[in-house]
């Protein structure tokens, strides 16, 4: 006898209340699913139900043994589900958020690329630099950079996010190089969503608060400030590693850049994740993965022949 022989009936029986609605729901005849319920009971030494002419009631063993049912069921359906999604086609409607820049630049391209891929999906992407509500807006997927808040959300690490501060060879100049945190306060600073930047101290996280006679909310508007050398800048590598490469930017206190924090994918909790989802995180994992990282060393060269302050 198959050790899962009599569970479903028996959590049939404990669902409807009644053999014969048991029975129906499971297609089998009320005679064998009350024959699967006495050799179960048989095999566990104990009594399931309470039976009466018209209701059967759980007993407290049972109402134990319908906990761990249940599961049992549920874990089955998710693994054949799961094997079963292998090889399935992403299909259906995929709604979707991330953050404005970051999704124009690196987000919507590889979504894009998947999409013709995969012809039977179809995508709804919201960039926004709100942190909208998955749940309460019916969105599959959001896109975050940095530190997460949202407990609620099962969270993927896609790639690292670094912060930079760096300012034009031109800046560098005329006002000189900062070498310590102390002596940012000598500078003019680009102000972005934030006057209070972050760095790292003897291996600790450390706030600055700086000030300057330049402030937009605009990542890329801090960026063409910062490219025509009105002042130093902390930006995340999306917006500055090209330029940290070309010389175009120096990166600054390079040891004391704050501790590296994520590009995540968050979707709701559930066990199972659909195809069009699962594999959409694949390819933005892949993708994101293929982008060069920065080294400071890659400075000497574009910074030889910069005077020192």
């Amino acid at each position: 006898m198959s050790r899962w022989e009599g569970l479903d009936e028996f959590v049939a029986v404990a669902e409807c209340g009644q053999f014969s609605a048991a029975a129906e729901r499971l297609s089998l005849s009320s005679s064998h699913v009350s024959r699967q319920i006495a050799r179960l009971e048989e095999r566990l030494q104990t009594r399931l139900f309470y039976r009466s002419t018209r209701r059967v009631v759980l007993t407290e063993a049972g109402q134990t043994f319908l906990q761990h049912c249940q599961r049992l069921q549920d874990a089955r359906e998710e693994a054949l589900r799961a094997v079963g999604d292998l090889g399935s086609e992403p299909k259906g409607l995929l709604r979707m958020t991330c953050a404005v820049a970051y999704g124009e630049r690196f987000i919507v391209p590889l979504v894009t690329e998947f999409m013709t891929r995969h012809p039977q999906l179809r995508v709804d992407i919201e960039l926004s630099n709100r942190t909208l509500d998955l749940l309460h807006e019916g969105l599959d997927l959001a896109i975050r950079l940095g530190r997460l808040q949202d407990s609620r959300l099962v969270a993927t690490r896609l790639a690292p996010r670094q912060m930079y501060l760096c300012a034009a060879p031109e800046y560098l100049q005329r006002y000189g190089r900062p070498h310590s945190l102390s002596e940012l306060g000598r500078h003019n600073c680009l102000i972005g969503s934030t006057e209070v930047w972050s760095f790292q101290v003897n291996g600790q996280e450390a706030s600055q608060r700086v000030q300057g006679n330049w402030r937009c909310n605009s990542g890329q508007a801090v960026l063409d400030a910062a490219l025509r050398g009105l002042g130093l800048c902390q930006l995340p590598d999306y917006y500055v590693l090209e330029h940290l490469r070309s010389g175009a930017l120096v990166s600054l206190l390079d040891n004391q850049q704050p501790p590296n924090t994520a590009v995540w994918a968050l979707y709701p909790q559930q066990r199972h994740l659909s195809p069009k989802v699962r594999q959409l995180v694949e390819c933005l994992k892949q993708g994101l993965a293929q982008r060069n990282e920065y080294s400071p060393q890659q400075n000497v060269t574009a910074t030889r022949g910069t005077p020192s302050p």
